[in-house]
């Protein structure tokens, strides 16, 4: 009889060895264990024994997780464009995407055992696509070309103030757009008008050029006229101011030999009028007397008996 209890025993020590088992979980992985429909336990990075037979695992990534994606819409004016872009996002509720998605795994394989964890990711893409698809549809081509930056910073700010992913557990970290492409017929034109603009900026920079070299230039002549201007008048002025100096200066002069003159003549007429009372033949004689006196100063003169007789005739009566 303990012969037989004790081989049940063995018996059911080595079906739990069997069926026993040991997981642990990634510091970044989020635990959730079930038996028979119940969690029993849950948490991040746990580990524990478990019942292979009877216990479900489920493990949901914490980690952030990057995600590409392309995009074909359509703009205001009817143009195709195609957006690439990349968003970031991590599980910041991983009961809550547990709940409804299956995150089960098998854990021999360490692998989930759906595609619901895939199926995420397309659900986040198209809450992305749709954000991005109302904002595109309000502008033109170009507005989408010149503002990829711009459009992926609202659809970030539209997402998370709306909660759009808050019910799949979902938080989004980041998205970029990477570029945006149109058709290549129109990226073609878009290249051809660009550099028809780049062209004609080029050559109204070259005419303003001109025209401000011409303006300066005009400016340089006016100002060397205004200065030939300004040194005729200053030479008109000092001419003004010599002719007039010179015509004081003639005046000055001419009253001076006026004044010199009439010196003179009353000097003459006084010196004259001493010998208005003297006879004339005496004042021939003392001219006579001063000439002879004076006689190295007279080159020529012509003495007539007229003037001979008469100055004889004065010495006698004298």
């Amino acid at each position: 009889m303990f012969t037989f209890m004790l081989l049940g025993a063995m018996v059911l020590a080595l079906s739990y060895v069997f069926l026993l088992d040991y997981f642990k979980a990634q510091p970044t992985e989020y635990v959730r264990a079930f038996v028979r429909g119940r969690p029993v336990r849950e948490g991040v990075g746990i580990s524990f024994y478990y019942l292979k037979h009877r216990t479900t695992i489920v493990v949901v990534p914490t980690t952030s997780i990057d995600m590409s994606f392309v995009f074909n819409e359509q703009t205001r004016t009817f143009q195709a464009v195609t957006i690439q872009g990349q968003f970031t996002y991590r599980i910041a509720n991983p009961r809550r995407a547990s709940e409804i998605l299956n995150y089960s795994i098998d854990p021999r394989r360490r692998s989930h055992v759906s595609d619901d964890p895939q199926r995420l990711q397309g659900r986040i893409t198209s809450v992305i696509q749709m954000e991005t698809r109302r904002r595109v549809q309000d502008l033109s081509l170009e507005e989408v070309l010149r503002g990829v930056a711009q459009i992926a910073a609202d659809v970030r700010t539209s997402i998370d103030s709306e909660d759009l992913l808050s019910p799949m557990g979902v938080q989004i970290l980041s998205i970029y757009f990477t570029g945006a492409s149109p058709k290549p017929e129109v990226a073609k034109a878009l290249e051809a008008e660009y550099r028809e603009s780049l062209l004609r900026r080029a050559d109204e920079a070259i005419y303003a050029r001109r025209a401000a070299a011409v303006a300066e230039e005009g400016k340089i002549k006016e100002s060397e006229l205004n200065t030939q201007i300004a040194l005729e008048q200053e030479r008109e002025r000092l001419i003004r101011l010599e002719g007039a100096n010179a015509q004081a200066e003639a005046e000055h002069r001419g009253k001076a030999l006026e004044l010199e003159a009439e010196y003179r003549g009353r000097a003459t007429e006084t010196e004259l009028g001493a010998y208005q009372a003297v006879d004339p033949r005496k004042v021939l004689a003392l001219a006579m007397r001063d000439i002879g006196q004076n006689a190295g100063r007279v080159g020529n003169l012509n003495i007539t008996s007229e003037m001979l007789a008469d100055l004889l005739t004065t010495q006698a009566d004298a």
